[in-house]
């Protein structure tokens, strides 16, 4: 739009903001917004005056046009009324501030809330002039307090949420005052002030203020979450409550999904959500309140909330269904955080909620599925003996009855419960496999699509739990039909395949080898799939289909789970296929992070078993690993770097010398990472020590020459490394370039000893022999107390770790 046109519809805007319509002013304010965002204020001088002009007008219209248009300018670009204006002394924050306390008084409800509102976006930013005048800020908030004006109420609350996120110190002089507000308000006539008022309580837990201020409104506090817990009468919840299964599922009730790439390392656990429907309201944080000062105040709250959810729970008619199953929602909420004083009652509590099971309201058997996964830990614990073991077992059946309900709802809490259980009982379900793949293959059979998904998640969670216990024929033939038949029926660009490949990558390693008898055409079809997506990328009307990479991610991590279940036994198929040079585009693929992630875990897991395959490309995958290190975008890609270094050090394992050409760059990248540790995430940091010992075993004349840089990080890194067999290649590593360059080593010799003495235990025999050779090479070496000096600055524990080693 050419400047002349801008000027033209600034100059008609501004008019507008004054219009007798409330519609003309509301949209006057947002196209201003817009023209604030793109080109900020500098640019168009009129517009602040105008603004100010209008709230000093006393004609209601224009104070509510301007408010209006300065309230989303603060929602949206808070920042550019608190930034230098050319022509103002201040910034222009500073001007409107003292106007917008003054509309704190104002008679108009309307005039108050978005004043209020306005200020509210400045307490993350906090400019100068709000810092300076925060008295001022809360002796209104304290007036507004007790508005007419819910919405006004709800912003009083959520200004208190956010000061206590942002500076707490503010609230302290106050804090009994906002406390007994807060509790007051949290049982507001109006269930969105509440709510606001209800998120005060995690945030006075998160900002580690004292608690002694809290506990004492803990006997009036605990009352008011129990009672806000209950389902309001006009909850979606209660009439998504009555969906029948024989209801097909609309588009819009399948929630995204998303595959997370695979990962190679310590910790990418997703936190996976324990609610299971996504709606906040008034009931779910009231729970999680409750959950957050279980966690904080433990077994304080209990003679609280004990005697109210036993006094909920003993109701028997239909009109008091609500509160029995707030109170069973209660008992899951601080399952965590109360387990020590509930414990010596949990066989009680889980033995009262199994019949809950079959309870004839479905939102009591779906809560009560998932107050039972919250104690599957206890549960799972008491096995060993002959009433555990029964309880055990009523669980377990309870769970799979409510897998097959016919009420959607309970479904799905069924389902996600079984999956903790199973989670938790790991190898201890092999006894039960039969009955539970029963069940599990026909809630398959008659599930709708939404919540077969959450189906695919249970038997990929149960192949995880008990491996290859899975690999009997009996279980097989109730397992593998259903799920081939529906791999037959979906197409290769339907969506519903993501989680059946997820599902495939869980069972193929569960399996092991005993997945051979299926893995052809698996294997086959997930090459077939990334070569339509590639070509897709480049020509989507000659692949018949539009690209979409979670296609080609789940394909590789699918053949990363065989590669991982067959071992040598894919090299076959490796052979015949063109899976090559199709995995070095995807590890080349720089416009998606999530196909290099999941690339390079597959180019690690090939490295692994079948490294001749790669042979021929073997630079060209060695260079674009080593690509991904040296990168001024590491953390944003930290999970490619990731991978990508953990497969240098697998392919360095297998071909030995010929990394030789790679090792000097990847070295240069792995230091720096060491040396910035505390800044990247841990297992970036212990696959960089990993690999760098894997370099350093296989080329350790070219590394030892350089080892006084990297010695001291590289020791630490070590030593923060559980035993196993990576850490030993990494020790070989250590122990070749001191043969190699013993004086390069000298000046980190403490950092070494340490890195040594983390070693639990080292299993194999020949590595601990060359770990004595390197110990006993330096005490020879350091004459005359030097020896005796470096033992000295070594911790009692790390001396006795050495003893092992006869020095």
């Amino acid at each position: 739009m050419t400047p002349a046109y801008q000027l033209y519809i600034k100059s008609e805007l501004l008019p507008c903001l004054g219009a007798a319509d409330r519609h003309i002013r509301s949209t006057a304010g947002t196209i201003i917004t817009v023209l604030v965002q793109l080109g900020g204020v500098s640019g168009w001088p009129e517009l602040l005056q105008t603004l100010a002009n209008c709230l000093e007008s006393n004609d209601l219209n224009h104070m509510e046009g301007a408010m209006d248009a300065l309230s989303k300018i603060c929602e949206d670009v808070p920042q550019v009324l608190d930034s230098d204006v050319p022509g103002l002394v201040e910034h222009p924050i500073n001007l409107f501030l003292p106007k917008l306390f003054q509309f704190f008084q104002s008679p108009h409800a309307s005039l108050r809330k978005l004043s209020l509102g306005s200020v509210n976006q400045y307490i993350m930013l906090m400019p100068a002039a709000l810092f300076a005048s925060m008295d001022q800020y809360l002796q209104g908030l304290f007036v507004l307090a007790h508005d007419s004006a819910a919405e006004v109420r709800k912003l009083v609350c959520a200004a208190f949420v956010q000061l206590i996120e942002v500076n707490p110190s503010f609230l302290e002089p106050h804090l009994r005052n906002v406390i007994e507000y807060m509790l007051q308000v949290n049982k507001d006539s109006d269930d969105e002030v509440a709510l606001e008022a209800c998120e005060f309580w995690s945030a006075y837990c998160d900002a580690q203020l004292p608690l002694e201020n809290l506990r004492e409104f803990l006997p009036r506090l605990i009352p008011v979450l129990l009672s806000n817990m209950a389902y309001a009468e006009d909850d979606e919840s209660l009439a998504e409550a009555e969906e029948d299964e024989s209801l097909p599922d609309r588009d819009q009730d399948l929630k995204p999904r998303f595959h997370s790439s695979r990962f190679h390392g310590s910790d990418n656990a997703e936190d996976d959500d324990d609610d299971i429907v996504n709606i906040w309201n008034l009931r779910k944080c009231s729970a999680a309140g409750l959950d957050v000062l279980s966690n904080v105040f433990g077994d304080e709250i209990l003679p609280t909330m004990m005697p109210i959810v036993q006094a909920k729970l003993s109701t028997t008619d239909d009109e008091t269904w609500k509160e029995r199953e707030a109170a069973v929602l209660a008992l899951g909420a601080v399952a965590e955080g109360c387990i020590t004083g509930l414990y010596p009652h949990l066989s009680e509590i889980v033995t009262f909620i199994i019949p809950l099971l079959d309870d004839k309201f479905p939102l009591i058997r779906s809560i009560s599925c998932w107050t039972l996964s919250r104690f599957s830990r206890f549960v799972v614990q008491g096995i060993g003996h002959q009433k555990g073991s029964e309880q055990f077992d009523k669980v377990l059946r309870g769970l799979l009855r409510r897998i097959l309900d016919t009420n959607k709802r309970v479904q799905e809490a069924a389902c996600s419960a079984f999956a903790t259980l199973e989670e938790e009982a790991a190898e201890k379900l092999a006894p039960h496999l039969e009955i539970i793949l029963q069940h599990l293959m026909c809630a398959f059979g008659k599930y709708q699509r939404r919540n077969l998904r959450i189906v695919y998640d249970a038997i990929a969670t149960l192949a995880d739990a008990v491996g290859e216990k899975l690999n009997q024929p009996t279980y097989l033939d109730i397992l593998m039909p259903p799920l081939i038949a529906k791999w037959q029926q979906l197409s290769n660009s339907d969506k519903d395949i993501f989680p059946l490949l997820e599902c495939f990558t869980s069972i193929a390693q569960a399996l092991g080898t005993g997945f051979s008898q299926f893995a052809e055409p698996v294997f086959q079809r997930c090459i077939n799939i990334i070569q339509t997506q590639q070509l897709a990328k480049i020509d989507p009307a000659s692949a018949g289909v539009q690209y979409d990479k979670e296609f080609i991610v789940c394909s590789l991590d699918l053949l990363s789970g065989l590669a991982e279940g067959l071992g040598s036994g894919i090299e076959s198929l490796v052979a015949q296929s063109s899976l090559r040079d199709l995995l070095l585009q995807c590890c080349m693929d720089d416009d998606a992070p999530d196909v290099r992630q999941s690339a390079f875990a597959l180019l690690g897991d090939l490295a692994r078993v079948c490294p001749v395959h790669l042979h021929p490309r073997l630079s060209d995958f060695l260079n674009v690993a080593a690509k991904q290190l040296n990168t001024s975008k590491l953390k944003e890609t930290v999970s490619v770097a990731n991978n990508a270094c953990w497969a240098i050090g697998e392919l360095a394992v297998k071909v030995h010398q010929e990394v030789s050409p790679i090792v000097m760059t990847v070295i240069s990248c792995l230091v720096p990472i060491l040396q910035h540790a505390e800044e990247l995430n841990k297992s970036l940091i212990e696959n960089s020590a990993i690999t760098l010992g894997r370099l350093a075993w296989v080329c350790p004349e070219i590394v030892s020459l350089h080892m006084e840089h990297f010695m001291q990080s590289w020791c630490t890194a070590l030593s923060m490394i559980r035993d196993d067999i990576e850490k030993e290649d990494a020790f070989r590593g250590l122990c070749a370039m001191v043969r190699a360059n013993p004086s390069g080593a000298l000046s980190s010799l403490v950092y070494m000893c340490k890195a040594i003495a983390s070693w639990h235990e080292i299993r194999s025999e020949d590595l601990h022999n060359e770990v004595c050779q390197v110990l006993h090479g330096y005490k020879q070496m350091l004459r005359n107390g030097a020896w005796e000096q470096c033992m000295s600055a070594l911790e009692p524990p790390v001396k006795d770790k050495l003893s092992k080693y006869q020095v």
